[in-house]
């Protein structure tokens, strides 16, 4: 299975690094080739400075080797010998009308002293976080995603979305750090559903990604702006970091098993503000924004 889905995302790179540059228009994504110091390695691609991009890195890795102790904890195994390969994105837009993307898929594996698997999962989701909401566009991405889950099990989408929400909530702030979409983890092979039951549904889901967002970004890539809103998106892109930095497993794991920092802090906006008690207005799109944040709906 390691080498099937490998090979998956790869070629899942390729489609959704061809399409955004498309979209962009003007950028191209930059290649770096990794290797990790305790086996295995990536690809990175970023865009910057683009049309449609301010930034954005789409990475994939296959990684191995022993899992430090804390992530032992994390996971809550004793094995210590593991493989890990995933392809992650996060998209950072420079219209603040255009929402920025995260995804990621993801596949593990653990073995013995002998090299046997002794356990083996998929993880992975993907999740929206507007500046100004369009509710359309909240309702299409999650529509995309319901789709998809559907075929596969009826009971996955409200599953995963209420898994998602509580994922990606903002502890300290009392707020989620988007609108949401699918999280999902520890996907093993059960009666329900074999190893290769799970592997169709994640790569089907993967080759929605670009279904569920470009038509967003075709839609509000046009839209004008204000120097305000355009502040208001960076005091947003604040607590995305914040999120990515506190609370988020993949970066966390990244950082504690010694993997290549530029690509894990490749989430990270490029500009951002930490402006002091930022209140928005009654009754503004920005005020709308933070109710739908601090409770989350149903789109679809």
């Amino acid at each position: 299975m390691k080498s099937q889905f490998t090979t998956y995302i790869k070629a899942l790179q390729n489609r959704i690094t061809t399409a955004l540059a498309q979209e962009d228009g003007l950028a191209l994504f930059r290649e770096d080739k990794w290797q990790r110091e305790g086996g295995g390695g990536g690809r990175t691609r970023v865009i910057e400075n683009g049309n449609v991009f301010e930034k954005g890195g789409v990475n994939i890795s296959e990684v191995f080797g022993l899992l430090p102790e804390s992530m032992q904890n994390q996971l809550g195994v004793s094995h210590t010998d593991f493989f890990a390969c995933g392809i992650s994105l996060v998209l950072h837009p420079k219209n603040p009308m255009v929402p920025t993307v995260h995804a990621n898929f993801r596949y593990f594996e653990l073995y013995d002293d002998d090299k046997n698997i002794v356990d083996q999962w998929f993880g992975g989701g993907l999740d929206l976080t507007p500046y100004y909401l369009f509710e359309e566009d909240a309702t299409h991405f999650h529509g995309v995603c319901k789709a998809v889950c559907d075929t596969h099990d009826a009971t996955f989408y409200a599953d995963y979305k209420k898994k998602c929400d509580a994922y990606f909530w903002n502890h300290h702030r009392d707020e989620a750090r988007g609108i949401g979409g699918l999280f999902f983890d520890y996907c093993r092979p059960n009666e329900v559903h074999d190893l290769a039951s799970w592997y169709a549904f994640i790569t089907q889901m993967g080759d929605a990604f670009l279904d569920a967002y470009l038509p967003i970004v075709q839609k509000r890539k046009i839209l004008p702006y204000t120097s305000e809103q355009r502040q208001w998106q960076e005091i947003r892109r604040g607590r995305y970091v914040e999120f990515n930095l506190v609370h988020d497993k993949g970066t966390l794991f990244g950082l504690k098993t010694k993997g290549r920092i530029e690509s894990i802090l490749m989430s990270l906006p490029p500009t951002v503000q930490w402006a002091y008690d930022v209140q928005p207005e009654e009754n503004t799109e920005e005020a709308k924004l933070i109710t739908v944040l601090k409770n989350p709906k149903t789109w679809v």
